[in-house]
């Protein structure tokens, strides 16, 4: 099977479900983009598994189990999405022994899958078939919508008037309060006046 290699573009609130998340993954040749409606708690996942730097006081539930696989002396190898039923993305989680090479294939939902390998940097693939059905070709210009900038619905307030110091303790606060949402925006806007500082 021709599989296509997926890098994630951004996690934004979904413009056509109510309290859902749109996760934007991106054919790394053909910029085809594919939009996955993923809810709140796999959204929060997935970008705490992005931001390394972001620990949450207690494992979540992905965390937890990347700490089981990594005991039991197994490896996340790939995630695969490879295949789409009206509208519901279907995947598999391979994981590879490290003593013995052998192959471990799991069923799973497309958001754990990917809040998963995120976690273990592990690569994410599709098929054309799933491009040609559910992938859409989008020009993102938008200097905002970078790897390192993941789409997140702004605060309430103006975090852009707040001293350095101020966000930084509201961040502790945040992480403190598992309130992950206003961790990463917090996260944002202190790492773009950090570049503006270099």
């Amino acid at each position: 099977m021709d599989y296509k290699r997926l890098i994630i573009r951004g996690i934004s609130y979904s413009q056509t479900q109510s309290g859902a998340y749109a996760l934007l993954l991106e054919d790394e040749e053909t910029n085809v983009k594919l939009p996955v409606v993923i809810g709140n708690f796999e959204a929060q996942s997935i970008s705490l598994g992005l931001e390394k730097d972001i620990q949450p006081p207690r494992p979540l539930t992905h965390d937890l189990f990347s700490k089981f696989v990594t005991s039991t002396n197994y490896t996340l190898s790939s995630v695969i999405i490879y295949q789409i039923v009206d509208g519901v993305f279907f995947s598999n989680i391979n994981f590879k022994n490290n003593a013995n090479g052998e192959e471990l294939i799991l069923d799973a939902r497309t958001s754990d899958a990917v809040a998963m390998a995120v976690r273990f940097e592990a690569p994410i693939y599709t098929t054309p078939q799933v491009l040609n059905e559910a992938g859409i070709l989008l020009e993102l210009n938008d200097p905002t919508n970078t790897d390192e900038n993941i789409d997140v619905v702004s605060m309430e307030g103006d975090l852009q008037s707040l001293p350095l110091e101020d966000l930084k303790k509201l961040l502790d606060d945040a992480v403190k309060d598992e309130d992950f949402d206003t961790a990463l925006e917090l996260q944002h806007e202190i790492k773009r006046r950090n570049k503006k500082i270099e």
